[in-house]
């Protein structure tokens, strides 16, 4: 069994396991840093959706893959620039990572420039990390209330990215918290080593990387 086939069939078995339909969850394979032709091995085995960390990487190996295999769906799953939002905006389908007052005014322009609305996460730093991106948890429903009011983004619900050295269940229920009190249904959370957890816990989106490629090669 293929990497991406064995990981479909746990999203399908955590599921069941959890009561849930397992069209509820989003499985998006995270591609950065991996060799192409590994990348199109899961693009040729029939999967769509897909995660790129940064847009200059995504640039240069999705625009090709879009002409040869059809209706892919592309995420960006890391920290967002301003000065990349245009370039975003034009490649990406779905942002996951919007995370501070600057970037979601400069997408709110940006979608009314393009004339391409898409559709947002809002990233929350539920270990208060200072190295890592997100809103802080604290701060999570004012940044809400504004991405909606304010700014008039598209939020289909949040994402996080728990401390590696932490049991992640505690950070999976505050994420689960924040999006149930602001009526917010996707929750994007779960990796390769936790996304059975995260779907037992409610997660919408999955992000899955090594499990469905491999470990990443150095580069």
């Amino acid at each position: 069994m293929t990497g991406i086939a064995e990981v479909k069939a746990r999203v399908v078995a955590a599921c069941e396991k959890a009561g849930r339909d397992a069209a509820e969850v989003t499985l998006v394979a995270i591609s950065k840093v991996q060799p192409l032709e590994r990348v199109e091995a899961v693009l040729e085995a029939g999967h769509r959706v897909f995660g790129e960390n940064r847009v200059q990487e995504a640039a240069s190996k999705w625009p090709d893959f879009r002409e040869r295999f059809q209706g892919v769906e592309l995420h960006l799953v890391g920290p967002l620039q301003t000065n990349k939002v245009g370039q975003a905006v034009g490649l990406f389908d779905v942002i996951q990572s919007v995370d501070r007052e600057k970037l979601a005014r400069k997408l709110a322009a940006e979608f009314g420039k393009q004339g391409r609305v898409l559709p947002c996460y809002v990233q929350v730093n539920t270990g208060a990390e200072p190295q890592k991106a997100g809103i802080l948890p604290d701060d999570a429903d004012a940044f809400i209330a504004a991405c909606r009011g304010e700014y008039e983004l598209p939020l289909e619900g949040l994402m996080a990215i728990p401390p590696v050295d932490e049991p992640p269940e505690s950070h999976f229920a505050l994420l689960r918290e924040i999006a149930e009190r602001n009526g917010l249904k996707g929750l994007s959370m779960g990796m390769s080593a936790d996304f059975e957890t995260a779907i037992a816990m409610g997660a919408t989106v999955v992000r899955v990387g090594s499990a469905v490629f491999g470990e990443r090669v150095p580069g």
